[in-house]
C-alpha cells in the first residue's frame, strides 16, 4: 500500500442486534453460536407466511439511560437502534457525548448513517392512518423528523454535537457496506477526521410484508426459529427478517494515534458497484461479473494479493443465491474449493437486519479479527450440494483463529455490490 495516502483506523464499534445488544454480549453471543431468531405473535395475526424474525430484546427498557423524555417522544425504532449502537461506538472509542446544552461544535466529525426503509413503521402506523382518519391535527409536530429518510443521522448530528458532513445513504441490502465505503473515503480524502459510520433497521411488518409476499423468506421453521436461518445450507428456505443497529466509529491514523485510542483494525479499502442489471443482473438478482468485478477491485485497491485474504464475512441469506456468491468468490480468487479464505455468515444467527446488515456483520468482523476468532455458520450441517467441494472452507463451529485480514461483501437488490476489506491492528 502506498505510504501518502490517510490511513483510516476503525476505534469504536457498537451493535445492536437481535442476539444482543453491547460488544460483549453481541460477542458471546457470536462465539456461542446463540441465535437472536424468534416467532412474532404479530406476524401470525397478520397472516404472514413467515413467522418469525431477529428483533433486538430490551431496548425501551434502556433507551431513557440515553435519551430524555422529549427525545424518545420524537424517535422511532429505527432511530433508536440506529442513534443507540452510534453512542456505544462513539462512548467505546472514548469519546465524549456532549451536553446537550454545549456550544461546542466537532467541525472535524461526522457521519453516514444508512437505512432501506427507515420511518416505514411510523408511515404504516401512524402518518397514514391518521391522515386517512382527518386527524392531520393530532399526528403531532415531529412526524416529519421521524419519517424523513435521514432522521437517523439528522438526530445523531444533534446527539454527538456532528460539525462534518451528516447524510443518510439507501441501497437495500448494501446499505451498511456503502455507508463505510462512504465514510471511508470522506477521511480518507482529507475532508473529516472522524466519521460514524453505519446503519438501522426497525422490526416492522410494514417493511417485512413485501419480502414474504415474494416468499423469499423462510416459512417452513416457524416452530422452530432458532433453526430458521440455514445459509448455505441445502434445506435452506430462504432468509429470516432481522432488525438493529450497528456502528463503526472511523479515524484517521494520524488522529486516533495523537489522542492515544485503541484500535481495533485498519480499513484498508472499499469499493462498490453496480451490475447494470445486465449479463444475469436484474433488480433481485446479482451479476457475477460485477460481483466479481468488486471483490478484485478492493483487493486492488488494498494493495494486497487474493491469497492474502485470511476469511470472508459473507452476504450469504440463506436463499438460492448462496452457492452463486461462493462460486463468484472461488472465480474472483482464482482459487480452487480448498483454497478458499474461510467463510462464515453472521445472518445465521441475526437474519438478514437488510440496511444495518452490513455494519452489524463489519462490527462481528472486527470483533473477529481483534480477538482472534471465527464464529460458526449455524445451521449449516447439511453444506448446499452445490458448494459440497468447499465444505471444509465453511467455519460451521466457532473456532480460536486469528486472521490478518478479513473481507466483509454485501449484495442488495438493484444489483448493487460492495466489498469492505479490514486488517488486523498489530
Amino acid at each position: 500500500m502506498s505510504t501518502n495516502i490517510r490511513r483510516v483506523v476503525v476505534t469504536g464499534i457498537g451493535a445492536v442486534a437481535p442476539n444482543g445488544h453491547g460488544i460483549k454480549e453481541f460477542e458471546r453471543a457470536l462465539r456461542d453460536g446463540v441465535s437472536g431468531i424468534r416467532f412474532i405473535p404479530r406476524l401470525a395475526e397478520l397472516n404472514f407466511r413467515c413467522q418469525v424474525g431477529g428483533v433486538p430484546q430490551g431496548i425501551p427498557e434502556v433507551a431513557p439511560k440515553y435519551f430524555s423524555e422529549d427525545e424518545l417522544l420524537a424517535m422511532n425504532e429505527a432511530m433508536l437502534y440506529g442513534c443507540i449502537a452510534s453512542i456505544d461506538a462513539w462512548r467505546d472509542a472514548g469519546l465524549e457525548v456532549p451536553a446537550r446544552d454545549s456550544q461546542e461544535v466537532n467541525w472535524d466529525s461526522g457521519c453516514v448513517l444508512g437505512s432501506g426503509l427507515s420511518g416505514i413503521d411510523t408511515v404504516g402506523g401512524m402518518l397514514v392512518p391518521r391522515i386517512d382518519a382527518g386527524k392531520v391535527r393530532r399526528m403531532g409536530s415531529t412526524m416529519v423528523e421521524q419519517t424523513m429518510s435521514s432522521s437517523i443521522s439528522a438526530k445523531l448530528s444533534g446527539l454527538l454535537a456532528l460539525g462534518n458532513q451528516v447524510t443518510s445513504n439507501s441501497s437495500a441490502c448494501n446499505t451498511g457496506c456503502e455507508a463505510i465505503h462512504d465514510a471511508f473515503y470522506h477521511i480518507r480524502n482529507g475532508l473529516a477526521e472522524c466519521m460514524v459510520a453505519g446503519g438501522a433497521e426497525s422490526a416492522s411488518p410494514y417493511i417485512w410484508g413485501g419480502f414474504d409476499a415474494m416468499r423469499v423468506l423462510n416459512d417452513t421453521s416457524n416452530e422452530a426459529p432458532h433453526k430458521a436461518s440455514r445459509p448455505m445450507s441445502a434445506s435452506a428456505a430462504g432468509f429470516i427478517p432481522g432488525a438493529g443497529g450497528g456502528a463503526l466509529i472511523l479515524e484517521s491514523l494520524e488522529r486516533a494515534e495523537k489522542r492515544g485510542a485503541k484500535i481495533y483494525a485498519e480499513l484498508i479499502s472499499a469499493v462498490v458497484n453496480c451490475g447494470g442489471h445486465r449479463l444475469g443482473g436484474s433488480m433481485t438478482a446479482p451479476n457475477s461479473v460485477a460481483v466479481q468485478r468488486c471483490i478484485r477491485g478492493a483487493i486492488a485497491a488494498a494493495g494486497i494479493k487474493p491469497a492474502d485474504i485470511d476469511a470472508i464475512n459473507g452476504h450469504l441469506t440463506a436463499t438460492m443465491a448462496d452457492p452463486l456468491e461462493i462460486r463468484n468468490w472461488a472465480a474472483a480468487l482464482e482459487c480452487p474449493p480448498d483454497k478458499l479464505p474461510f467463510v462464515n455468515s453472521t445472518k445465521s444467527m441475526i437474519g438478514h437486519c437488510l440496511g444495518a446488515a452490513g455494519a452489524l456483520e463489519s462490527v462481528a468482523s472486527i470483533l473477529e479479527l481483534k480477538h482472534g476468532f471465527l464464529h460458526g455458520s449455524i445451521n449449516c450441517e447439511d453444506v448446499h450440494p452445490e458448494i459440497a467441494a468447499f465444505s471444509d472452507r465453511i467455519v460451521r463451529k466457532t473456532v480460536d483463529r486469528q486472521v490478518n485480514i478479513l473481507a466483509k461483501t454485501s449484495f442488495g437488490f438493484g444489483d448493487v455490490n460492495g466489498c469492505l476489506i479490514f486488517r488486523r491492528w498489530q
